[in-house]
């Protein structure tokens, strides 16, 4: 007899039959703009094929989620003036919601991490960073420990004060980044596991204008990729742990020169230019590559990185399958690539070259004002009702 292991089997140690861990993703919207709210979906192991499962609009607009790491709650912000957060329970009937949403103390947040206990948030209107206890039983509680950033930047339209867009835990577990697009600037903080406080040690200037929006870690722990919403660039910045240092190495284009030169004169006959506005940035697990999505172009930027981490350079860029990639997500094997496609309402996955690291499309599933994703263990036995 053959040594192919069952469905049952796979399901009981947590793994697709043929041999893989299995996961499940869970999908973020904007439910003001007609959004399902989470969604899961269960995952093809082989393929990377999506399949819709359960949906809950229990939470106005959860634009930003976070999975724990045990896979049986997920985190979510609530992107709305008033902002909160809240916890979800990840049954076989889908995502429950475990308490009433609970105040951040800030307004639209917009990006959310789990660290020493607590849920971070980033809060994009308001320009601050908000920390919540997370309880022993996965609720959160409060009141929020709140840090206010100061400054601007010198794009009147858009830096005419702070406005924090992501925080994002360094690889050694000691410090919390806070990337502000409105101040262009990273700030490097301590979080008090007791407390919930936030103290600045350091923040890092970017250059002016270039708007920062979101941090990705190389595999190695020494590197940061940071992408600017402003101008269409990933800057790469060498991490100190040890002194919680970010140092600014170099800039790369998310564009090819020819199309950034077709759009500052006016077009080039072929392909008419649009204003982009880069979103997310993912690094591959190995650290050889990574990808950029670009909103307005509609594109992923395909970047390669040296052995050294140090430079990047711009390989392709592909469509994204859709319009507004607002998110990009690698699945944990890394092998598939997902964009949440805001406009178009859709999440499309992709195929990546172990070469090359060029995506290659495979399908999509329709997912009104989709805004992230993100996996938890799981396979779909776990998650069907």
């Amino acid at each position: 007899m053959g040594t192919t292991r069952s469905t049952a089997q796979a399901a009981a140690d947590g793994t697709a039959p043929g041999g893989r861990r299995a996961y499940r993703a869970c999908i973020g919207s904007f439910t003001t703009a007609g959004g399902r709210g989470i969604t899961t979906a269960d995952v093809d192991p082989e393929s990377g094929a999506l399949t819709p499962l359960h949906s809950t609009d229990a939470l106005a607009n959860p634009s930003y989620l976070a999975p724990a790491s045990d896979g049986r709650h997920l985190y979510a912000v609530s992107e709305t003036p008033d902002g909160a957060a809240a916890a979800f329970a990840l049954t076989p009937e889908g995502p429950v919601l475990r308490a009433p949403a609970v105040p951040v103390g800030g307004a639209d947040p917009t990006h959310l991490t789990l660290a020493a206990g607590h849920l971070v948030t980033a809060n994009y209107s308001s320009g601050s960073v908000s920390t919540l206890p997370v309880r022993a039983d996965g609720t959160l509680g409060g009141p929020a420990r709140v840090l206010q950033h100061q400054g601007s930047g010198p794009r009147a339209d858009r830096q005419e004060g702070p406005h924090a867009h992501a925080v994002r835990p360094d690889p050694s577990g000691r410090w919390l980044l806070g990337v502000d697009l409105g101040t262009d600037s990273v700030r490097v903080c301590a979080l008090d596991a007791a407390s919930g406080e936030l103290t600045v040690r350091g923040e890092t200037r970017l250059r002016p204008g270039s708007g920062p929006r979101h941090l990705a870690f190389h595999p190695r722990g020494d590197l940061a990729c940071v992408i600017n919403e402003l101008d269409p660039m990933v800057t790469l910045c060498r991490w100190d742990a040890d002194r919680g240092t970010l140092t600014p190495l170099g800039e790369t284009r998310l564009l090819p020169d020819t199309r950034a030169a077709a759009a500052g004169a006016g077009g080039d006959g072929a392909r008419a230019p649009r204003p982009t506005f880069p979103s997310a940035l993912v690094v591959s697990p190995d650290g050889r590559f990574a990808w950029a999505a670009n909103r307005g172009d509609d594109s992923i930027a395909v970047l390669s990185l040296d052995a050294c981490g140090a430079t990047a350079a711009l390989v392709t860029t592909v469509p994204c399958g859709g319009h507004w990639p607002r998110d990009l997500a690698l699945h944990p094997d890394g092998r598939h690539l997902y964009a949440a496609n805001e406009r178009s309402g859709d999440v499309t996955w992709f195929t990546l070259d172990p070469e090359t690291g060029v995506p290659a499309r495979g399908g999509s599933i329709a997912a009104p004002a989709a805004s992230c994703v993100v996996f938890v263990p799981g396979g779909p036995e776990a998650a069907r009702p």
